[in-house]
């Protein structure tokens, strides 16, 4: 009876141990995963702002009206072309 009891005690003590050893190594895995995630994270974070400084760049307004010039070859109207509207 001795000698069964002391094989379910070593087996208990054995599976906790291979437990105790696969949950370390699923908490190492997933604590790679979350550092890759964070080094992403950042990695965007860091693109997301020069694209926000470039968007300011372009939609600034002497920018605009160099561009419209140059590329659409547009003009301030002479004072004769103005006309103004009533309602």
């Amino acid at each position: 009876m001795q000698a069964i009891l002391m094989l379910a005690l070593l087996g208990a003590v054995l599976a906790s141990a291979i437990s105790v050893v696969w949950a370390r190594h699923e908490s190492r895995v997933l604590f790679v995963r979350l550092t890759g995630l964070q080094n992403q994270r950042d990695d965007m974070n860091i693109e997301y702002g020069k694209l926000e400084l470039e968007q300011a760049t372009f939609a600034e307004p002497r920018r605009v009206d160099e561009e419209a010039r140059r590329q659409l070859g547009m003009v301030d109207p002479s004072p004769q072309d103005i006309r103004l509207l009533r309602r």
